[in-house]
């Protein structure tokens, strides 16, 4: 993929991956849109992006890789990502967030499958390695193909969820990614998950 893809190229190629599945998917016009108008300067929260970081940082969470199959090339993606939580038992979802400059994003849309990867405590390297922008995240890393999707299923980790993606929906500066779970297995229970937890990995 050359550049990134704009927001409405992402929602058009969710939207036909989700018609040939068969999933419904409103025709234009036929969503009703909530009455607009501009926010005035006294109803805005007073809220500091850094205030904002930081006490939310007082949540953990665990860390996963999210990865989809590609084309040369390219070849696969992933990202790391924290934001990442069971949804639904029926049907069986799961969703992630993605921030919307996000360019590997565009590469999962179009695969339209991912494979959750959650990382174990001993593998906060493989995480800051899927954290960089820009480089060949899959270098040296050891997976195999997820049993339904084939995206990257990555050795050592916790546990894995194999998806297809099933909506996308916009959350301010991200998007909410709901995946339908496809297949899904966990290691051993004792296994120790990789956790998040102000601004650092344990």
């Amino acid at each position: 993929m050359g550049g990134v893809m704009g927001h409405a190229g992402m929602a058009a190629t969710v939207v036909r991956y989700l018609r040939s599945v068969g999933a419904p998917t409103a025709a234009p016009g036929d969503v009703s849109r909530p009455r607009l108008r501009a926010v005035r300067e006294d109803e805005r929260a007073p809220l500091d992006a850094a205030e904002f970081r930081r006490v939310l940082g007082a949540f953990a969470t665990g860390v996963t890789v999210v990865t989809a199959p590609g084309a040369a090339p390219l070849g696969p993606a992933g990202f790391a990502c924290q934001s990442f939580s069971s949804l639904s038992l029926d049907p069986p979802l799961v969703c992630f967030m993605v921030g919307r400059t996000s360019t590997t994003w565009p590469r999962i849309a179009r695969a339209g499958v991912f494979c959750v990867n959650v990382l174990g405590a001993d593998q906060a390297d493989l995480c800051r390695a899927f954290a960089v922008s820009g480089a060949d995240k899959f270098a040296g890393v050891s997976y195999d193909a997820a049993p339904v999707t084939g995206a990257p299923r990555l050795a050592g980790t916790v546990a894995w969820i194999d998806c297809a993606v099933h909506a996308v929906h916009t959350g301010g500066d991200h998007l909410i990614v709901v995946g339908r779970v496809e297949a899904l297995d966990a290691t051993d229970g004792d296994a120790a998950p990789l956790l998040f937890h102000r601004g650092r990995l344990s």
